[in-house]
């Protein structure tokens, strides 16, 4: 897949703003042209470290003392020949340096995701590690940035580019036997190839039953708290974030829509919502509140359902209709007015005791939450399904694959197989599609 790109990029790949060091690099087939100019080094060793003084590429006025580093093609990020000038982060000397650089014949200021970009065409990463690295980015929490890193080794790509091979491995069997129609399939040939196929089936189905945990993983995972006015909601969400997140009042209905807050727990990526109080009222807007927590509640992947212990206990719950009752986590608050005695008697085993008061069991319920999402998916797979178009695309190719008949025209047997690798290589990148390369390219930042 192979690209001629005639410019060569340049742009800023650190981060932007006042460092103490930041990172230009220049990519492209006239690379070291940046350094002849803009340098005293001469012919530069690949993977060498050179201190030097930088200087502009027209006036020759000295821009910084800089780092110059040359890796050399295909042994880059980009497969192309690249130059990285480290210099000082200030505003003042990376204009200077990007001013220079924009003065060289034949140099463009990179687009977003233009490096990688050109590191994919020149086959030095699949889609799925473009993915990857976008994930790594942007990941927030670790087990967010070990998917991705995982990912960015390759694995997926591994196992998606295997299931590619074995079709056209098919594929080609049966085109043999189109161009010489006076042959039958022997019988033991057909046996082989629904074994195979029914093995492939069975491979990408399992792989698609995954609960979306990676999508999941990349999004994070939703905990809705829910529960009567007053109950401490709003309390016990500003107690975790340990800010005031949510309006804490006396007066009942306070709380009329939801909140959410992003929080990492145990490396979790969790989005953490409040809702409006669950009572009979006639106030339209508190019943289209209390309407939205029921609704988000049941899209939710935990659900704590509190309630004040002083005064009630988990029955009151009974009649809210939550479409899944084994991720709700009940949770009584106000422990802190309860005897042990009353503690003993009035609640199961599966109601936990806490007190935002005292700051007692938030802790404990920290870690029910995060033992919780660890039963949703094994973050050590290496194979986890992160974006929707795999699969949609997945979906897709298993769908071809029972299309897959020999009771049918050969031909349309072969079709069958022909879409099946083209859905499979649509993830990897080994089909292009245009349009979808832009856009995901396009969601990089600029220099990378």
């Amino acid at each position: 897949m192979k690209k001629d790109f005639n410019q060569t990029i340049y742009a800023l790949s650190s981060a932007v703003g006042k460092s103490g060091v930041a990172v230009v690099r220049v990519s492209g087939s006239d690379a070291l042209k940046s350094v002849e100019l803009m340098t005293d080094i001469k012919n530069p060793k690949p993977r060498h470290t050179y201190f030097t003084t930088l200087k502009d590429s027209v006036s020759c006025e000295t821009l910084d003392k800089s780092l110059v580093i040359f890796f050399e093609n295909p042994n880059s990020f980009t497969g192309e020949d690249i130059v990285e000038f480290h210099i000082h982060g200030s505003k003042a000397v990376i204009n200077n340096v990007i001013n220079s650089l924009s003065n060289i014949e034949n140099y463009s200021l990179a687009e977003p995701g233009e490096f990688t970009k050109r590191a994919f065409y020149n086959n030095k990463m699949d889609l799925t590690e473009v993915d990857a690295l976008a994930d790594l980015i942007e990941s927030e929490t670790k087990a967010q940035a070990d998917i991705a890193l995982r990912q960015l080794e390759g694995n997926l790509k591994d196992l998606y580019e295997a299931w590619r091979k074995e079709t056209l491995s098919m594929l080609a069997y049966i085109e043999a036997f189109i161009d010489f129609p006076e042959e039958e399939l022997p019988e033991n040939i057909i046996s082989n190839f629904l074994e195979r196929i029914e093995a492939l089936k069975l491979e990408i189905s399992s792989h698609l039953k995954d609960n979306n945990i990676g999508e999941r993983l990349r999004d994070g995972f939703r905990v809705v708290v829910i529960g009567p006015p007053n109950s401490g909601k709003s309390s016990l969400l500003n107690k975790i974030v340990k800010r005031d997140a949510a309006i804490v009042s006396e007066i009942e209905g306070t709380t009329r829509d939801s909140i959410d807050v992003h929080l990492d727990i145990d490396g979790y990526p969790i989005i953490f919502t409040d809702t409006a109080g669950i009572r009979d009222t006639e106030e339209l807007i508190e019943v289209e509140g209390i309407k939205r927590a029921i609704n988000l509640a049941n899209s939710a992947d935990i659900v704590l359902c509190l309630f004040d212990a002083s005064k009630e206990n988990e029955n009151i719950f009974d009649d809210i209709k939550i479409e899944n009752r084994k991720k709700i986590i009940f949770i009584g608050n106000k422990k802190d007015l309860l005897t042990n005695k009353q503690c003993s008697l009035n609640y199961g085993s599966n109601t936990n005791l806490i007190s935002i008061k005292n700051n007692h069991g938030i802790d404990e319920l920290l870690k029910l939450i995060s033992k919780r999402i660890q039963t949703f998916f094994d973050t050590k797979s290496s194979n986890i399904i992160t974006r929707a178009r795999y699969r949609e695309n997945l979906k897709e190719a298993l769908e071809n694959l029972d299309r897959f008949d020999f009771n049918k025209d050969i031909e349309l047997s072969a079709e069958d197989l022909r879409m099946t690798a083209r859905y499979i290589g649509k993830i990897t990148g080994k089909i292009e599609v245009e349009e979808l390369l832009d856009k995901i390219f396009g969601d990089f930042c600029i220099g990378k």
